[in-house]
């Protein structure tokens, strides 16, 4: 165990010399689960299982590829069409027809909406929703809730007060490189808290209302309906941000579960397993407007993405894929009450079924986290605070998960007790927030 991951540890070291960051991804950063352990990198993935650069083999109990691959890493009916256009061809002077194919699917499961643009990453894609929504409204004020990428638009709440975005989801973000000129056009409020939507409502002139409709809590006092009935009320556009949210609880968004139907909604990550894609869905009359405004780009026209994705949304209602998603997640998070219960520990459990997650109730709940994420690699588990749960994850899995978690949870408490978590941790605490590694 003293080895474990060594060479991936090595690469990760490298790597921050030669990458600002390490990597690409803030949430892929090693830090982030158990710094000078983590073995970073993977030589192969599929199912829940992952070899690392040593051949050790892990179960990812953890974010699986940050939440894309609902189905499973590898999943061979969406390899399988990838390969077919990769073979044929992924991209030419030519459109591919499945832009279309996929347009038509899409719109079958959202008949309120009319158009569709692509994109093929979650946060350009938000970008793309913003200037469409701005552009129908013809204002440039937003107010939003919850995390919707790295953008100026959104990083700009950050020019008023470097904390404005501390609430929604990752704090620590700096404006860096932010214009300011952006200053005062995007303005956060917090999930469920109507009146604070009011309140900005009141002093601005808002044009768009930006949000993901669920994340770590349900919608309370009919929450959405009133965001709905507020953006009515002002001719705003209503956006919802489903990249994270989208067809894990229902097959589409999750709106459709709550049957508040958005102006505009957007989707990534898990809608095409693991291959770049995503999409931007809206009423006619407001997805017309990107023909006036310039938005292009040659890589959204790649094959290898529409591929995908009607691959893995065909797969996802063919098997209900979403009933098996919240199925699982509920073991996840009544194993998790029971045995944190057993060892007496104040644990707190939150998130929809498909995307679990639990914290320690402690002044030192960073270093407990990162304890448990060190000993369950030591039990063989890529592990974390949250799950995301996924087609190939199966009760069988869950129940070995959950016996290594009974371990743990006893390690944690008897550290607790002896008042020595510290001393448990064979390297650094895991990062908060966003941090310069170096």
């Amino acid at each position: 165990m003293e080895k474990l991951g060594k060479k991936g540890i090595s690469l990760w070291k490298k790597a921050k010399k030669i990458i600002p960051g390490g990597t690409q991804l803030l949430s892929k950063r090693s830090e982030t689960f158990l710094p000078d352990q983590w073995p970073s990198y993977f030589q192969s993935a599929k199912g829940i299982k992952i070899i690392d650069l040593d051949g050790n083999s892990f179960l990812d109990m953890s974010i699986m590829g940050v939440g894309t691959c609902i189905l499973g890493y590898a999943d061979e009916d969406v390899n399988r069409a990838v390969k077919k256009v990769i073979k044929t061809g992924s991209i030419s002077t030519l459109n591919s027809p499945e832009e279309v194919e996929l347009a038509e699917l899409l719109l079958k499961l959202h008949p309120w909406a009319g158009m569709v643009r692509y994109a093929r990453t979650g946060g350009e894609a938000m970008s793309i929703a913003v200037r469409i929504a701005r552009a129908f409204s013809g204002k440039d004020q937003i107010a939003f809730c919850g995390y919707h990428g790295w953008h100026d638009w959104y990083l700009s709440a950050n020019l008023a007060n470097d904390k404005s975005l501390d609430g929604q989801l990752l704090p620590g973000l700096k404006p860096l490189g932010v214009p300011r000129a952006l200053k005062g056009t995007a303005i956060p409020f917090n999930y469920n808290n109507i009146d604070e939507l009011k309140k900005i409502i009141k002093a601005n002139d808002i044009g768009a209302v930006i949000m993901e409709p669920v994340r770590h809590h349900e919608p309370e006092k009919n929450f959405l309906a009133n965001v709905r009935k507020i953006a009515n009320q002002i001719g705003a556009v209503l956006v919802f941000d489903e990249i994270t949210s989208g067809w894990r609880m229902h097959p589409g968004g999750a709106h459709q579960k709550y049957k508040i139907t958005p102006d505009v909604v957007v989707y990534a990550k898990a809608m095409s397993n693991g291959f770049p894609m995503a999409a931007i869905l809206g009423r006619k009359k407001i997805m017309d407007v990107a023909q006036e405004s310039f938005i292009s780009s040659t890589y959204w026209t790649d094959r290898i993405g529409p591929a995908a994705a009607i691959a893995t949304i065909k797969k996802i209602q063919k098997s209900n894929v979403p009933r098996h998603l919240c199925k699982i997640g509920n073991q996840i998070k009544s194993g998790w009450k029971k045995l944190a219960d057993q060892h007496n520990l104040n644990v707190s459990i939150s998130g929809i079924p498909p995307l679990p997650m639990f914290a320690f109730n402690y002044p030192n709940s960073q270093v407990l986290h990162t304890l448990f994420t060190q000993e369950m690699l030591k039990q063989g588990f890529l592990a974390s605070r949250s799950v995301y749960v996924s087609f190939s994850h199966r009760r069988e899995n869950i129940e070995k998960y959950l016996k290594s978690v009974d371990k743990v949870f006893g390690v944690i408490k008897t550290a607790i007790d002896m008042n020595n978590a510290s001393d448990l941790l064979m390297g650094p605490i895991a990062h908060e927030g966003f941090k310069r590694l170096t």
